[in-house]
């Protein structure tokens, strides 16, 4: 079965500044990211249909016989049993969005209109798209649990051990082999708690469910984690931290408060930076969109940061509701930076000032070295091309 998740090019703009640097299907939302979902549904390897320059990284593979699956669509029971019995020819839609085809042809580009097959529809009840970056939080719980039915079944957690820490709905804790938890308190009665491999919570840590937590991942003492976190591989998380995604290598390991928001890969927030997530009129929250080129409703109440990767926040840093942070912004000074910082921007509030790109990749590569992770000619070539194509929004 060859699947190859495609992004819609509408949907891409949205889902910017995520999508700067990674297809739409490498977004984190639950335990996974969504191309992992489907690998561990179909037990098969997945590529990529993306903008070319991320091909390079998340490369395509073509086949005569093959599955486009939307890259914001996230697998369930439901779309599983629909996929399985398509023919050759047919396709699921979603109102306007193309779900599944099922076609021998390769396409270079794929959105609702392509080409001719025979449409299946949908209901929407059945359907879980990303199409906005505020979703990641928002869908966000109902992705944890999916995952974590999918990624336990059939298999016992490890015990803990540690006699100072103390379980509330220890059924719907799932711990890998590795993890060190000591004197911490975990509450899963109103969700599960995964934890994985070699994870450490430390002393004095209080967590609630639903959470996630990924492989190598330190939870720093006293920290606070609410409901509906996730957090990737090998981060730092410190603080307070409410309904929230850190897609995975970043550092939020200090006090300060971080919610209803999403942080890319490679990131590091210094310490006592906080951010808003409601209005002082609690009204909903408008935050720039790329494809919009203005600032546009979420509908949310609660809605905080979304920062892209490679960004760093400087100490005491206050990001304001609903700020939308670019590629590679290094923000720092006082007061509260725009409410939209463009990729590679550099400096405090009132600044225009611009990082310089050779800089910049010297950093990654050092961040890179610290995790014993490389930085690739593939992770240059993204990031060149993302500084160009950001210029726009730096004038």
């Amino acid at each position: 079965m060859n699947i190859i998740l495609f992004d819609n090019p509408k949907t891409r703009v949205k889902l910017l500044p995520f999508t700067f640097v990674r297809p739409i299907a490498d977004i984190r939302v639950g335990i996974f990211k969504i191309f992992e979902k489907w690998e561990r549904a179909f037990d098969t390897k997945v590529s990529f249909l993306t903008d070319e320059y991320l091909q390079g990284k998340f490369p395509l593979k073509h086949g005569t016989d093959q599955y486009y699956i939307n890259g914001s669509l996230c697998p369930n029971p439901s779309m599983l049993n629909r996929i399985k019995e398509l023919k050759e020819g047919q396709g699921l839609v979603c109102g306007e969005d193309l779900l599944v085809l099922h076609t021998s042809h390769q396409f270079e580009t794929l959105d609702s209109e392509a080409g001719d097959f025979e449409r299946i529809e949908v209901p929407q009840e059945e359907v879980v798209l990303i199409k906005h970056p505020w979703e990641i939080f928002t869908q966000n719980r109902g992705q944890i649990m999916q995952d974590f039915e999918v990624v336990t079944r059939g298999r016992h957690s490890h015990h803990i051990e540690d006699p100072h820490t103390v379980v509330y709905g220890r059924a719907n804790i799932f711990v890998e082999e590795g993890v060190e938890v000591r004197a911490a308190i975990l509450n899963a009665q109103k969700g599960p708690i995964y934890i994985g491999k070699n994870a450490v919570i430390e002393e004095g840590v209080i967590i609630q469910g639903t959470c996630a937590i990924g492989e190598g991942t330190r939870i720093n003492m006293g920290a606070k984690i609410r409901e509906d976190c996730s957090f990737g591989p090998h981060c730092k998380v410190g603080g307070e931290i409410n309904n929230s995604v850190i897609f995975g290598y970043s550092n939020k390991a200090h006090d300060g408060y971080l919610g209803n928001s999403v942080v890319g890969e490679w990131c590091n927030l210094g310490a006592d930076t906080n951010n808003s997530n409601l209005k002082n009129n609690y009204g909903p929250v408008r935050v720039w969109s790329y494809a919009d080129r203005n600032y546009v409703s979420t509908g949310q109440q609660f809605c905080g940061m979304m920062m892209a990767d490679y960004c760093k926040a400087g100490i005491n840093t206050m990001f304001n509701t609903g700020t939308v942070v670019g590629v590679s912004a290094h923000i720092f000074g006082g007061g509260f930076p725009p409410k939209h910082i463009p990729s590679f921007a550099w400096g405090a509030i009132e600044s225009n000032d611009v990082a310089e790109l050779d800089k910049m990749i010297e950093i990654a590569e050092r961040v890179f070295a610290r995790r014993k992770a490389e930085f690739t000619i593939h992770d240059r070539q993204i990031l060149e091309k993302v500084f160009e194509l950001s210029k726009f929004d730096r004038r």
